[in-house]
């Protein structure tokens, strides 16, 4: 806004600064407790981890709340004393969506329907209470629901970015990634392993708990720090997120979950289409292709001389690793991105189009070689449609042999996920109209379950399931078709967003593949409180970086 346009609308300087200053840092000491020390935060090993890092997120964001509604009561009493409320009025209109052609109003009002639909799905819920809490689910009830969508638009409106929060969250992420690291070492460095099982040492580590919601949140880390590498050219800074990256997919691997696969194929995938733009972006993409195999390599050398000191791989990484052409793959990709760094480099520096030697253009980075890409990876989907529809509707599961557990979809699938992800469906479709709309209640599957077909879960997992483990159908569920569809439209109005916006700022690119990384793993993982604030915050950084790209 102008000076002129400010004196017109009567807007102070002064005024905005301080009111803007204040609650700026309000949510920047929030960030920072939410960034940095939540993830690490624990109480009494993995027994009460659910709950510590609950009530850590619950408090300090209600805190956080309560401290910028304090000081917008007492902004808002001087401004209407000494500017008619001038400033009041337009603190709201930042916050409240208003323009349909602004660019973040889909996100904004799409997170608005989620809401609304949750609160609806509360109120008509037959479990009210539980609803609300969460307290007989995972806390994932209305209140925690509304901590993230609350703290999304305060932050992402109203909080000025600031490159070194993304530090931060690098900083801690890395150490929940090598205290991972040593545990699957078995050093134990945290004492945790002492007060638990034998056999729960292998699917619990680091700060985090389970293994499936610790891959979950390096996923988060691996996506913004591949995403930072790819895009920075501070020798330092470079350096520190290689070592992120690095550390991120040693314990992505080392986690031994299946959720990891999916991260890794929503950043393999989905880099390229804005890496492939430019030959910096594709020789990082290379990089980190190498790195990424010498990660496997490594780790496997370290299975083989410390036997009796790791955990070991397990599923598809193990497979991976016992491939005997790894080496010459992980050889085949570190020479590439050799030959192809000196090839693709200009002959002089002002020959930015012309390479050292002659290569194809398609080679060189751009919209062709994006759509080639594009091109590529709608045939690598079709072929795995493909293998599914042959190793299920045309029974030829045996052709595919040690991967014919991931194609075979059965009630077995993916630990029994087969069987709850169907009788979930079954369970929606016999929903009556208003509860197909807003859900049976936030958090309440379990309750469900238990009413419905615990008898018959039992008799044919062994198990109760008190969640769909995919948080798509579990959403559908539990907040109906409403609430589901206003989750999804955000979540693809804001990586669209950021990826519009992605070359303002390195940061943003890192959120985006961070949301992107952990979207595609959800898909059969749970949302906890253990790790799901972090997507949120993600989104949150993520948005704040293009409103603030686009005032500038």
């Amino acid at each position: 806004m102008t000076n002129h346009k400010k004196a017109a609308s009567g807007l102070s300087d002064t005024f905005m600064a301080t009111s803007s200053g204040l609650i700026n840092g309000v949510l920047g000491v929030g960030l920072f407790l939410l960034l940095v020390v939540f993830p690490l935060i624990c109480h009494n090993s993995y027994r009460d981890i659910l709950e510590t890092k609950y009530n850590f997120y619950r408090r300090c964001t209600l805190s956080m709340l309560a401290v910028v509604l304090l000081l917008t009561v007492i902004l808002a009493a001087i401004d209407l004393m000494e500017f008619k409320g001038v400033h009041t009025r337009w603190f709201f209109s930042k916050i409240i969506p208003a323009n349909k052609k602004s660019p973040f109003f889909a996100a904004d009002a799409a997170v608005l329907v989620f809401w609304v639909s949750s609160a609806l799905s509360t109120l008509l819920s037959p479990y009210t209470k539980a609803a609300f809490y969460g307290n007989k689910g995972r806390f994932s009830g209305l209140l925690l629901l509304s901590l993230y969508v609350a703290s999304y638009y305060l932050i992402s409106h109203l909080w000025k970015p600031k490159q070194w929060y993304a530090e931060l969250f690098l900083a801690s992420g890395a150490v929940v990634c090598v205290i991972g690291i040593t545990d699957y070492f078995r050093m134990d460095i945290l004492g945790f392993h002492k007060v638990i099982l034998e056999s729960q040492i292998a699917i619990f580590t680091s700060t985090i708990g389970n293994i499936n919601t610790y891959t979950a949140y390096v996923g988060l880390v691996m996506g913004f720090a591949a995403a930072m590498f790819a895009l920075e050219d501070n020798p330092l800074k470079m350096a520190w997120y290689y070592f992120c990256l690095c550390a991120s997919f040693a314990a992505i691997i080392m986690g031994c979950s299946d959720n990891a696969y999916l991260s890794i194929a929503a950043l393999f995938g989905g880099l390229p289409f804005l890496l492939f733009k430019t030959r910096k972006g594709m020789l990082r993409y290379l990089i980190i292709a190498a790195t990424f195999f010498s990660i496997i390599q490594m780790i496997d050398w370290a299975n083989h001389l410390f036997p009796e000191r790791v955990l070991g791989l397990e599923s598809l990484f193990l497979i991976i690793v016992n491939l005997q052409g790894l080496p010459l793959v992980v050889l085949f990709f570190w020479l590439l991105a050799a030959v192809y760094g000196f090839a693709a480099k200009p002959s002089d520096p002002g020959a930015v189009r012309k390479p050292k030697i002659p290569i194809p253009p398609i080679l060189l980075g751009g919209s062709k070689t994006v759509r080639v890409w594009a091109i590529l990876m709608a045939a690598g989907i079709g072929i795995l449609c493909f293998m599914f529809f042959d190793a299920n509707a045309a029974n030829h599961a045996n052709r595919y042999g040690a991967l014919q557990s991931y194609l075979v979809f059965n009630n077995d699938w993916g630990t029994s996920r087969g069987y709850i992800w169907r009788k979930s469906l079954e369970l929606y479709q016999e929903f009556p109209l208003i509860q197909k709309l807003f859900g049976y209640g936030p958090d309440t599957f379990g309750l469900l379950t238990k009413g419905t077909i615990l008898e018959e879960m039992v008799a044919a997992t062994g198990q109760v399931f008190d969640s769909a483990h995919n948080s798509f159908i579990q959403y559908l569920l539990t907040i109906g078709l409403a609430g589901t569809a206003g989750y999804l439209v955000f979540l693809v109005a804001a990586m669209y967003c950021m990826g519009k916006n992605q070359s303002k700022e390195s940061y943003i690119l890192g959120a985006l593949f961070a949301v992107a990384c952990y979207t595609l793993q959800s898909t059969v993982n749970i949302d906890l409180p253990i790790v799901t604030p972090a997507l949120w915050m993600m989104l949150s950084i993520g948005m704040a970086g293009c409103r603030a790209s686009l005032v500038s």
